[in-house]
């Protein structure tokens, strides 16, 4: 679903469905203080965030899969497969439909070795099985199944946690202050000064990266399925690429045949663009002719980054 307008400001709606929020809230609380997490025996890095989609965990927790790869540790990534039928745990792999594991799955693959899982303690389970020596979930800060050793929320600095509600009077999962009580560090993605209320921990910044090169100049026709495909549209043009027209779909959305050939009719001569998460969720045949704007997190303190992982996971010593 493509998120509300009154998530963002709030109004009558929000207002009559906000009990219904501090309820959902509520129950975040009562699985946390209930919960008996299973400890895998190896560090688990978890990218979540507090609100409903589009905060950048995905290109967070890559990058932070590439930081212990650089420590010489064999990170793997565990995800639900939000979107996808398979209850795992199953490794993705390329040749894997987004249909099965989520687009996500398919993304993350393309960096480390990615379990797919409802069960976040049998993935854990899986991978450490398969020769993991350290975890990184994408998304799971409201899941506690799985022991910790870092929890890192990603916000975006831009729209911040919108009406400040919870779902579905608001975007976010649960109170902002509760969330972030178990926070080791936040990382603010993109420019912005949201409110972190009482916390006073690490806080770290990053930026996505759009490699527009290749887009600089040329007219091109955007689609996209994800949290916030404004984004997409204005890294675009924000790299000198003139966005003809655009066409947004719900977050995840699966791509019919019809669709992706009505895209490539409307833009004619006009290349399209997509993102990688879009790109992984088309067959081989769809994708033809559509071109893909890749990112990358880029922390604007890789030294912080680095030390808050070597104080509170001592990974100062790769395994053998």
């Amino acid at each position: 679903m493509r998120a509300p307008d009154f998530w963002k400001s709030g109004g009558p709606l929000a207002t009559v469905l906000a009990p219904l929020g501090r309820l959902y809230g509520a129950s975040v609380a009562w699985k946390a203080r209930h919960a008996t997490p299973f400890d895998p025996g190896v560090p688990v890095i978890c990218v979540g965030n507090l609100t409903a989609g589009g905060s950048g965990k995905t290109p967070i927790a890559i990058a932070i899969a590439r930081a212990l790869m650089v420590r010489g540790h064999r990170p793997w990534f565990l995800t639900r497969g939000y979107g996808g039928t398979a209850k795992g745990p199953v490794q993705a792999a390329r040749g894997h439909r987004a249909r099965e594991m989520g687009d996500e799955a398919l993304l993350l693959t393309r960096t480390a070795p990615t379990v797919v899982s409802r069960d976040r303690a049998a993935g854990a389970r899986f991978a450490v099985e398969k020769g993991a020596s350290a975890i990184v979930m994408d998304d799971g800060h409201q899941n506690f199944t799985l022991k910790k050793s870092l929890s890192l929320v990603v916000v975006d600095a831009q729209t911040g946690f919108g009406n400040g509600l919870m779902i579905p009077a608001g975007p976010l999962r649960e109170p902002v202050a509760q969330g972030l009580a178990r926070a080791d560090a936040v990382i603010l993605v993109g420019d912005g000064e949201p409110d972190l209320g009482a916390y006073r921990g690490p806080v770290l910044r990053a930026h996505l990266q759009a490699e527009t090169a290749p887009f600089a100049g040329q007219p091109v026709f955007a689609f996209a399925g994800i949290g916030r495909p404004e984004k997409f549209v204005a890294s675009l043009q924000e790299g000198g690429a003139d966005v003809v027209g655009s066409c947004f779909f719900a977050d995840h959305h699966p791509y019919e045949p019809d669709e992706i050939e009505q895209l490539k009719i409307i833009a004619g001569q006009v290349q399209l663009v997509t993102t990688e998460k879009d790109f992984v969720r088309l067959t081989p045949q769809q994708r033809e002719g559509i071109r893909v704007l890749k990112v990358q997190a880029r922390f604007a303190d890789d030294a912080g980054l680095d030390a808050l992982m070597a104080q509170l996971l001592d990974l100062a010593a790769p395994p053998v």
